[in-house]
Formats: C-alpha cells, structure tokens, sequence
C-alpha cells in the first residue's frame, strides 16, 4: 500500500513535475509476467525516478547499507526503502552474490518486475561498465526476457557526492526485450553467462550512448582512489 500511495500521491507525481522525464520505449515493459529491467546506474536519483514511471511495480535488490545507517536518518532511509518493497542485499562475503541470486530469483517467482544494475554499483564517473553475470544467472535460471535500460542526464542532476538533486530535465530509454531461451540450462557454465552479461550490457551502451570500460566499476574505483595523491601537507626541509 505504501508503494502505491509514494508512486502516485506522494513521490511520484513530484518527481514527473520537477525532472519532467522524457520517456522512450515504455512500451517495451511487458504488462504482465516476470521480467528482469537492467539499466545503468549513474545516480542515487535512479531509484526513484524509474519506478515513478513505469506502470507496474518493480522491486529493486539494494545494498544493505540503505538499511542499516545509524540514527534517525538510517531509520527513516531504512523505512522508507523496505515500505517502497526493496530488498536489502548484502555485498560483501563470498556468499554475497548467491544471495542477490536467490532473491532475484523469488521476485520473479511471484511473476513480478525486478530491477537490477549489473554494472554492481553507481558509476563514479558517468561511464558505464563491465557487468557482473548475477543477472545472466537469473534470466536463464528463471527464463524470463530481459528489457535493457537507460537513464540519461541523471549523473549531471545528482552525481556522486551531492545529496541534492539539480532540478533539470531527464531521460529514461527501455530496449526491446532480450530473449536468453537458447541459453537454457547453461547458468552454471561460465562462457555463457558472460555472453549473456556481455549482451546485456551491449545493449544498455547502445541505449545511453556512454563510453563503455572493459573492466568491474568497484574495481576502477578503488584503484583510482589507492592512486589519488594524498591530501597530507608535505614535510618541510630545514
């Protein structure tokens, strides 16, 4: 019930008032049946933005942190997520990818829409990057399409860092449906779901037109930011 008062009384009708959305391939969206919505993840806007447009529910796996911040602000970020049906998944620990799977999988059990950014995380920098094979295991596993996606202009409202959004206009884009039936019963074999990641990803570069980088955004990251000079002020000569 939540959901549906945030969507269409609340939080929904002001987000299509101050971003104005321009919305291409709505159509796309089955409007029954299980399905698995992967686009690219630019800005904590995309939360929000997305759901508020389309015409039926869609539950999104989100990092557990969303669910555990400390004080009235965690509490009220935690409510707010949990009550908007999201599923808290947590990333780290070598089980942690199973558990994303796992509850994948049960969403779209229940026949219902699941969200997902393969690329794992926010992008840092606006570029959009190599994807993680979660989503190839889930779309063969439960043999449902996947609907590519774009969110464009979100990373220029809401970059990394900033807590308030511009208010400017954006654009979401929905591809054609990619259908992995040929890959049946291949989510265990490691070739095929990395072509089906590979596909996936192919497909949401062609729709926000972003440069693509061959390597795990996390990765890119942590690597950038071990090589960042550090912010000490030098030692004095005598």
């Amino acid at each position: 019930m939540f959901y549906y008062v945030l969507k269409y009384v609340v939080l929904g009708p002001v987000l299509r008032l101050l971003f104005r959305p321009r919305i291409e391939g709505l159509d796309n969206i089955p409007e029954d049946g299980a399905a698995i919505v992967a686009g690219n993840h630019l800005s904590f806007s995309d939360h929000f933005l997305m759901p508020a447009i389309l015409k039926r529910r869609i539950t999104f796996l989100a990092k557990a942190e969303y669910f555990t911040g400390p004080g009235v602000k965690g509490r009220l970020t935690a409510f707010f997520f949990r009550s908007a049906g999201q599923i808290p998944v947590d990333r780290s620990g070598k089980d942690a990818g199973q558990a994303a799977i796992r509850e994948g999988l049960g969403v779209l059990a229940k026949g219902e829409l699941l969200g997902i950014y393969p690329e794992g995380t926010r992008s840092h920098d606006g570029r959009l990057y190599k994807g993680k094979v979660g989503v190839a295991v889930m779309a063969i596993t439960a043999g449902v399409p996947v609907i590519p996606c774009a969110m464009l202009g979100t990373f220029e409202i809401q970059p990394p860092g900033q807590k308030i959004p511009k208010i400017k206009q954006v654009a979401i884009r929905f591809g054609e449906p990619l259908d992995f039936s040929r890959y049946a019963g291949m989510e265990n074999q490691k070739a095929a779901i990395r072509a089906v990641t590979d596909e996936i990803m192919y497909a949401i570069l062609e729709l926000s037109g972003q440069e693509y980088v061959d390597e795990y955004a996390a990765k890119v990251k942590a690597a950038e930011q071990e090589a960042a000079p550090s912010r000490k002020f030098p030692k004095l000569r005598r």
